[in-house]
């Protein structure tokens, strides 16, 4: 079949990502002796400029790795916790229902920054200096600006003007949205980065790591950060202002976890993720309860296919709602939700026909509550706030946007990394830094007594996902995707592509997608769109109604506008492959 680009292969190494800057920047750490781990760091940076709309130097990101001489895979929880004042309690006294999806109230301990640095530190083996080079060469002397950057800074002006003048200084040089095509500078982002690397003193490589880490995580940008929270109070979603939770003590008594990935056997392969205080054991959910279907003899471009994995993801999320949240506040019945007895009896509610309820599994000793009224919720996303202030559209709410990063080396050492928050539009930009803060707060539920209520230094149950595939117990692939709620059902259409029908990645990457937002969205306000199917242009109108004739609400959207994943693969000869997203024209696969 036809291919917007080659499926790439080599030997030395591969790299796919969402953008093509960060792509060429981890290639050329591996052409000058880095290995994955130095390399994905050194892409991580770079996407904080180049997508600054999709991530921050104070966003999360969650990432698995691929220890090729321990033989072994790991977590990196780059997802920070709530402040120590956040609880369902200080929300209810601000008379707040929902945790605001912008401004400074959804705060989290910004993860992205001690991700990055814990995996240069114990797997890399490049000073930080040098990893860090390409994205200061980028934030002091510009970077191409995509058009999406623009359009989004856009959106937001009237907020930034009236209400952000932080952000405005960042974002509106000399009062004017900067122009697609051209050079973008960061000069304060840029003095931030060489202030920290400043303060990275140490008698080792190690050391040195850690006095950035201390310089960022209890020095002078934890201190800056927690200036401006206590001081401001600033216009969010609520449509009324709030002073930030978030302090430098909060920032002081965090760092990064490392743990083992949670996973499911899938015809010969075992499927990571992260655990679940992310998402993404309902990509696994869904992998085990499509083992019993016969997915290699449908078409993944007919009904029958789409109907059946969007019937299962409305299974394996339902179960997200009900049971998932931060295992170190909650017990989390993991074991039972990928049992294949578990499965085998949910498999059951998979009928011909649409289901159009959510329905959580009942399992003994919990209670399975979700939310069946998150549709009612679907104006505040249209609704005025008040006089003189920008709607809520323009309010910098954001569902999902996010960039990844998969990595091999000629070692076999392997990262995929899905580097999201801190976004430019939704929170305001800490003047004496140059960058805005992590709102990944938003998705904990202020009602008491849920897994993933709100409660001081908890992580919030992020959409957060990348993806790792062992083959025959041998580390083979890293995949992942922007995407929010999306990011676990465009990737198991991809892999089901590739394990059932034989296609490489760039093949089931460029064949068209789907999502379904039936359940309640991660972000404010926690809509939730009951049977709602959106299939991508290119499946026609045929698909189309097939999918209504099973009592989907299926829509068509425009054609190349599901999915922007990427991934990397190491087959047993030794050869390296690697594709990536066409959609949006920003990501690209490289190697050698």
């Amino acid at each position: 079949m036809f291919t917007t680009r080659p499926e790439i292969a080599g030997t030395f190494g591969v790299v796919g990502s969402t953008h093509w800057l960060a792509s060429a920047t981890a290639m050329a750490v591996l052409e000058r002796g880095g290995n994955a781990f130095d390399a994905g760091a050194a892409a991580g940076f770079v996407l904080n400029v180049a997508e600054p709309h999709l991530n921050g130097p104070a966003g999360d990101a969650p990432i698995i790795i691929h220890d090729a001489k321990a033989n072994r895979q790991h977590v990196i929880c780059g997802q920070g916790v709530s402040p120590d004042a956040m609880s369902c309690a200080s929300m209810a006294a601000l008379g707040l229902d929902l945790i605001p999806g912008t401004g400074m109230l959804p705060a989290t301990v910004p993860g992205a920054f001690d991700a990055w640095t814990t995996m240069l530190r114990n797997w890399g083996t490049w000073e930080l200096a040098d990893v860090m080079e390409f994205a200061i060469g980028y934030a002091t002397n510009g970077i191409h600006l995509v058009p999406r950057v623009p359009a989004t800074i856009t959106n937001v002006k009237p907020l930034f003007e009236q209400e952000w003048p932080t952000s405005a200084e960042v974002w509106l040089p000399g009062g004017n949205v900067p122009e697609a095509g051209k050079l973008f500078r960061r000069p304060a982002l840029a003095a931030f980065w060489q202030r920290l690397l400043k303060e990275a003193v140490g008698s080792t490589r190690e050391a040195r790591i850690d006095a950035a880490r201390n310089a960022f995580y209890r020095g002078f940008a934890a201190e800056a950060i927690g200036r401006f929270y206590a001081n401001n109070e600033l216009l969010d979603s609520s449509g009324r202002r709030h002073r930030g939770q978030l302090t430098a003590d909060d920032m002081a008594r965090w760092a990064a976890p490392i743990e083992d990935p949670v996973s499911v056997d899938y015809h010969g392969h075992t499927l990571l993720k992260c655990g679940p205080w992310s998402q993404g054991p309902a990509f696994l959910q869904q992998f085990a309860l499509l083992k019993g279907f016969d997915l290699a003899a449908m078409d993944t471009m007919g009904s029958e296919f789409i109907h059946t994995v969007i019937e299962c993801s409305k299974l394996a999320f339902a179960d997200r709602e009900a049971y998932y949240g931060d295992p170190d506040f909650v017990q989390v019945p993991l074991s039972t939700l990928l049992s294949e007895s578990y499965n085998a009896e949910r498999r059951k509610l998979v009928g011909h026909t649409a289901s159009l309820e959510l329905r959580p599994g009942q399992i003994p000793g919990f209670n399975a509550t979700v939310d069946h009224n998150a549709e009612s919720r679907l104006p505040m996303l249209y609704s005025d706030p008040g006089a003189g202030e920008p709607t809520v559209a323009r309010l910098g709410v954001s569902g999902g946007d996010t960039c990844h990063v998969d990595v091999i080396d000629r070692w076999g050492n392997m990262v995929s990394a899905t580097p999201s928050g801190g976004w430019l539009q939704s929170s305001p930009v800490i003047p004496e830094l140059g960058f805005p803060i992590s709102t990944r707060g938003q998705m904990f539920w202020t009602t008491p007594g849920l897994p993933n209520s709100a409660a001081p230094r908890k992580r919030p149950r992020t959409t957060l996902s990348p993806s790792m595939v062992l083959r025959d117990g041998k580390a083979w692939m890293s995949f992942g995707t922007p995407g929010g709620e999306q990011q676990d059902q465009w990737q198991p259409v991809m892999l089901l592509r590739m394990l059932h029908h034989g296609m490489n990645i760039q093949q089931s990457i460029d064949l068209p997608n789907f999502h379904t937002e039936h359940w309640p969205s991660s972000f404010w306000p926690r809509v939730a769109r009951p049977g709602k199917v959106v299939i991508e242009g290119q499946y026609g109108a045929a698909v189309l109604q097939e999918l209504l004739d099973r009592g989907h609400r299926a829509e068509l959207g425009p054609d190349w506008s599901e999915g922007r994943l990427s991934a990397a693969r190491l087959e047993a000869d030794g050869q390296m492959f690697a594709g990536a997203n066409p959609r949006g024209m920003q990501g690209y696969a490289v190697g050698r």
